[in-house]
C-alpha cells in the first residue's frame, strides 16, 4: 500500500493558474503585423495576437455571423420600429412628436425652387388659397337680359335695402282719396305687387327687343331687294387684285384638306376581364332585384315630388328644348316661314317610319338566318353578344308603366305572375349534379343555356375566392348532364349542341381541370372495355353518350399535336374500338361509321395514317358484297369472310332502290332503329353504303401524298372494281362509286431510294498552321505581355478558388459541429427525462411492493 496523496490546497491551485496565465501572456510570443497607412473601406489582414488566436477569432466571427443566420433560417418574425426616438429613452415624448411632425412637413411642403429663400407657405381656407380670395375676382352673374344692367328702380332699392319701410310708409294727404279710404295693404300683398310689376317690365323689355329684331331683319331684306338696282363700280386697285389672284392648284387644295381633316380622337381604354365580369354581375343583380320587386307587386318607382319655388324674375319658361326642336326664327315678306318647317317635320317622320320598317325587316332576316344555321357546334362571339343583349330585353328596357295607384287588382296579379314566370337573373353555383339537374329541369333548350351562362357570370373566378372550384365542378356536372341527354329516348341532341359552347368557355377558363375530367372519363371507358375483352374476347361498339364525349374532346382540345394528354388517349381508344368491336347489327354499323367520321376529323390536320380506319371501312364495304366465295382481298378482324352477319348491307330487293333518296344517317340510330318493313331496311342499307363510300373518298384525299398510297388502298380498289355490283343502285351511288374508284386507282408517286453521291465532296479550305519555336523551358516560358498577364490572372483565380473552397469547408464543418451539438443536447435531455421517469417508476414500484407486504 502506497502513501496516501495529500490534497492540494487552494493556494497551490491559484499559483498554478497565475503561472499558466503568465505563460500565455508572454510578450515575446505576441505577433504584430504593422501597417504603413490606413485605407478607408479596405479590409485589413494585419492583426495583433498570440499563436492560435486567429483560429479562435475565426470561430468567434462564425458564431456572430454564420451561426446567427443558421438560427434565423426560415424565420420572419423580426419587427423593427423606425420611428424617430422610439429607442431613445432620454428623449421626451413631446420632443418625439415635434421631430416627427417637422419631418412630415418637410416631406409634404417641399419648396418649388431651391434658390428662392423668401418663399413662404401658401395658406388655404376650405381648399382655396387666401391670396386668391383676397383678390375678389368673383364674377357677378345677372339674370336680367335688359341693356340697362346695374340699374335698380327706386322702389326695389327701398324695399330691399331700406328695411322694408318704403312698403309700409304712410301716404301723404295729397294722394288720391280713394286709396286713402281703402284699408291699407299688408306687406305680403305689397311684395306680390312688386313681383308682378317686375315681371311685367321684363316682359315688355323682351317684347320690345323682339320687335326691334323683326324690324332689323325686315330692313335687311328690303335692302337686299334694292341693292341690285344701285350702280356700284369697283375701284381699279380692287379689280387688279381680283384679276391677279391665282386659282389654287390641286396640290394646295389637297394640303388644305389634310390640314382641316378630322383628327383621330382618343378612345376609352379597354376594360379588363375582371371589370367586365364585375359589371355583368352588377347588371344581373340589378335585374333580379327589379324582378323580385315586381313579384311583390311593387310597380311604383321611388320618386319624391319636390316643391318648386318661384323667384321674382321667373317667367315660367324654365323648360328644356332638344336640338331637333330648336327652330330658327325666319321671316319672308314680313311673315314667319312655317311651311318649310312643317314639310321638314313630315319628311323626318316618313324617314323614321321607313328606318323602323327596314330595321324590322333586318331583324326578321337575322332571325331566319339564325334559325337555319343552328347546327354549328360552337357559336361565334357575335351570337353570344346577341344573346347577352336579349337578356336585357324584358327587364332592361324601361317600359312606360302606370303608377301603382291606377292599376287594378287583376293587373297587379298578372304582373306578379309574369315576374314569377321569368327566369331568375342570379343563380348560386350547384354543389352537386342533382342540384344542376333540378335547376335545368322543365326548361327549354335556350333557357337551359341561359341558366348555365348566368351561373358562370354570377360566379366568375375574379369575384370570389371559392368561385374557381365551383366552376370546375360545374364543368364535371355539365359533362355528366350531356351524357344523360344523349342516353334519353329520344336523345336531346339539340340541347347538347347548345351546351357545347358553355363547355368550351369553361374549358378556356380552367384547361387543367377540363383535361383531368376528360382523362378520367376516357380511362374509365378504356378500363371497362379491357374487362369486357378479358371476359368475352370481344367488345361492343360505344353508345351515343361516348360518341358525343369523343366529339366534344375534338372540339375542346387540339387534335393536331404530336402528343397531347387528352386527344392522344382518345385516339388510342378509338383505334382499339375499331379493332376489337364486333359488328352484328345495323345499329353497330351506324356506330362504327360514326367512329370513322370522328377518326377522320381527328387526323385531318395532322394527316396521321390510321390503318384501323382503312381496315374498318374495308370491312363495312365487305358487308355489302353479295358473293363472298372468291375474293382477291384480305380482311382483318373483327370482320370475317363469311358468317351469320356478313350480309348486313346487301340489298334484299333491288326494286326498293328506285324510291331511295339520299339522307344522312341519324345519330339516334346508335341506340336503336325502328324500321317497320323491308323497304326501310333497304333504304337504310343504301344510306350506310353511301356514307362509307364518302368516307373512303375523304381518306383518299387525306393520304394521297403518301408513297405507299396504292398499296394502302389496294384491297378497297379490288373490292370496288370486281366484287361490289352497282348496276341496279341509284344514280347518285353509281357516280360516287366511280369517283372513289378513280381516286383509288391513281398510282402513287414513288420516291427514288437513297444512294451515295458519285463525286467526292469538296473539303473546306484549310490554312497553314502557325509554328512557334520554343526556346525557354520551365515554369515561366518566354511569352508576350498579354500571355503573362493571363497566366497571372489564372494563378490568382486558382488561389482565390482554393481559398474559397477552404472557407466553405470550414463553414460546413462549423455548421455540422453545431448541428451535432444540438442533437447531442437533445439526446442528453431526452436521456435525463427518461432516467427521471424510470426512477420515479422504480420508486412507485418499491412503494407498491412495500405496501403489498404490509397488507400480507
Amino acid at each position: 500500500m502506497g502513501k496516501p496523496q495529500k490534497k492540494k490546497s487552494v493556494a497551490d491551485r491559484v499559483r498554478k493558474v497565475k503561472a499558466s496565465t503568465e505563460i500565455k501572456n508572454n510578450p515575446f510570443e505576441v505577433k504584430i503585423n504593422r501597417k504603413k497607412f490606413d485605407v478607408l473601406g479596405q479590409k485589413t489582414k494585419h492583426d495583433v495576437g498570440l499563436p492560435g488566436v486567429s483560429r479562435s477569432k475565426a470561430i468567434k466571427k462564425r458564431k456572430e455571423t454564420l451561426l446567427k443566420e443558421y438560427k434565423l433560417k426560415d424565420k420572419s418574425n423580426k419587427f423593427v420600429d423606425r420611428r424617430i426616438g422610439e429607442y431613445d429613452s432620454q428623449m421626451d415624448p413631446e420632443d418625439k412628436i415635434l421631430k416627427r411632425f417637422a419631418l412630415e412637413r418637410q416631406r409634404t411642403q417641399g419648396k418649388r425652387s431651391i434658390y428662392n429663400l423668401n418663399e413662404d407657405e401658401e395658406l388655404t381656407h376650405f381648399g382655396q388659397s387666401l391670396a386668391d380670395i383676397e383678390k375678389l375676382n368673383d364674377v357677378v352673374d345677372s339674370d336680367s337680359d335688359s341693356e340697362e344692367r346695374g340699374l335698380l328702380s327706386a322702389e326695389l332699392t327701398a324695399s330691399h335695402f331700406g328695411g322694408g319701410g318704403g312698403l309700409l310708409r304712410k301716404k301723404a294727404p295729397g294722394e288720391s282719396g280713394d286709396e286713402g279710404s281703402q284699408k291699407p295693404k299688408s306687406r305680403q300683398e305689397l311684395i306680390e305687387e312688386l313681383i308682378l310689376k317686375s315681371k311685367q317690365e321684363k316682359r315688355e323689355r323682351q317684347t320690345q327687343k323682339e320687335e326691334s329684331q323683326e324690324l332689323t331683319e325686315k330692313l335687311d331684306q328690303d335692302w337686299k331687294s334694292i341693292q341690285g338696282l344701285l350702280a356700284h363700280k369697283t375701284p381699279k386697285a380692287e379689280r387688279k387684285e381680283l384679276e391677279e389672284k391665282p386659282k389654287p392648284d390641286e396640290y394646295d387644295m389637297t394640303v388644305r384638306e389634310l390640314a382641316f381633316e378630322m383628327k383621330a380622337q382618343p378612345s376609352e381604354r379597354m376594360k379588363t376581364q375582371e371589370e367586365l365580369a364585375r359589371e355583368e354581375r352588377d347588371r344581373l343583380q340589378k335585374l333580379e332585384a327589379d324582378r323580385q320587386r315586381r313579384m311583390q307587386g311593387d310597380t311604383e318607382e321611388d320618386s319624391t315630388t319636390k316643391q318648386t319655388y318661384l323667384s321674382a324674375d321667373d317667367l315660367n319658361d324654365g323648360f328644356l328644348l332638344n336640338k331637333d326642336d330648336q327652330r330658327m326664327l325666319s321671316y319672308h315678306d314680313g311673315k314667319w316661314n312655317l311651311e318649310d318647317e312643317v314639310e321638314k317635320e313630315e319628311e323626318d317622320a316618313e324617314g323614321d317610319d321607313e328606318g323602323d320598317d327596314k330595321e324590322e325587316e333586318d331583324d326578321d332576316e337575322e332571325e331566319d338566318i339564325d334559325g337555319e344555321s343552328g347546327h354549328s357546334d360552337l357559336e361565334s362571339d357575335k351570337d353570344s353578344e346577341q344573346e347577352g343583349g336579349d337578356e336585357e330585353g324584358p327587364a332592361g328596357e324601361e317600359a312606360p308603366t302606370k303608377p301603382c295607384s291606377s292599376l287594378s287588382e287583376e293587373e297587379k296579379l298578372a304582373l306578379q305572375e309574369a315576374a314569377r314566370a321569368e327566369l331568375p337573373y342570379t343563380f348560386v353555383a350547384p354543389e352537386s349534379y342533382s342540384e344542376l339537374k333540378s335547376l335545368l329541369h322543365g326548361h327549354t333548350t335556350e333557357e337551359q343555356c341561359l341558366i348555365v351562362d348566368r351561373i358562370q357570370k354570377c360566379n366568375h373566378p375574379s369575384l370570389g375566392m371559392g368561385n374557381k372550384l365551383k366552376l370546375q365542378k360545374l364543368f364535371d356536372f355539365l359533362l355528366e348532364y350531356v351524357g344523360e341527354l344523349a342516353t334519353r329516348c329520344p336523345p336531346e341532341l339539340s340541347t347538347v349542341n347548345k351546351l357545347v359552347p358553355q363547355l368550351y368557355a369553361l374549358c378556356q377558363l380552367f384547361p387543367n381541370a377540363a383535361c383531368k375530367a376528360m382523362q378520367t372519363l376516357l380511362s374509365d371507358s378504356a378500363h371497362d372495355m379491357a374487362e369486357t375483352l378479358e371476359v368475352k374476347g370481344r367488345t361492343a361498339l360505344p353508345g351515343l353518350d361516348m360518341l358525343i364525349y369523343l366529339k366534344i374532346t375534338a372540339l375542346l382540345f387540339p387534335t393536331s399535336d404530336f402528343r397531347h394528354p387528352v386527344t392522344t388517349p382518345a385516339m388510342v381508344y378509338i383505334s382499339q374500338l375499331l379493332t376489337k368491336s364486333h359488328v352484328s347489327s345495323l345499329e353497330e354499323v351506324t356506330s362504327g361509321l360514326a367512329l370513322c367520321c370522328l377518326t377522320v376529323e381527328y387526323v385531318t390536320l395532322s394527316q396521321r395514317f390510321v390503318p384501323e380506319l382503312i381496315n374498318f371501312l374495308l370491312g363495312i364495304l365487305h358487308l355489302a358484297v353479295p358473293n363472298k366465295r372468291s375474293i382477291g382481298y384480305c380482311l382483318v378482324p373483327p370482320f370475317r369472310l363469311s358468317g351469320k352477319n356478313c350480309n348486313l348491307l346487301v340489298v334484299q330487293n333491288m326494286a326498293h332502290t328506285e324510291s331511295w333518296s339520299r339522307k344522312r344517317l341519324p345519330l339516334s340510330g346508335v341506340q336503336g332503329l325502328k324500321l317497320k318493313d323491308e323497304l326501310e331496311k333497304d333504304h337504310y342499307r343504301l344510306s350506310s353504303l353511301t356514307t362509307c363510300l364518302d368516307l373512303v373518298k375523304r381518306c383518299t384525299l387525306l393520304y394521297k401524298s403518301l408513297p405507299s398510297f396504292s398499296h394502302i388502298f389496294q384491297s378497297i380498289r379490288i373490292l370496288l372494281a370486281k366484287h361490289l355490283p352497282i348496276e341496279g343502285h341509284p344514280r347518285f351511288i353509281q357516280d360516287l362509286h366511280r369517283e372513289v374508284l378513280e381516286a383509288v386507282s391513281v398510282p402513287s408517286v414513288l420516291q427514288p431510294p437513297l444512294v451515295f453521291s458519285k463525286r467526292k465532296p469538296i473539303p473546306l479550305k484549310l490554312f497553314t498552321p502557325k509554328i512557334v519555336e520554343v526556346l525557354d523551358y520551365g515554369k515561366k516560358r518566354g511569352s508576350s505581355k498579354q500571355e503573362r498577364e493571363r497566366e497571372r490572372l489564372k494563378h490568382k483565380y486558382k488561389r482565390e478558388f482554393k481559398g474559397a473552397l477552404r472557407e466553405i469547408r470550414k463553414d460546413t464543418k462549423f455548421l455540422a459541429t453545431e448541428k451535432l451539438t444540438e442533437v447531442m443536447e437533445r439526446d442528453a435531455e431526452r436521456k435525463r427525462k427518461v432516467k427521471e421517469l424510470f426512477g420515479s417508476l422504480a420508486t412507485q414500484e418499491g412503494e407498491w411492493k412495500a405496501l403489498k407486504r404490509r397488507k400480507k
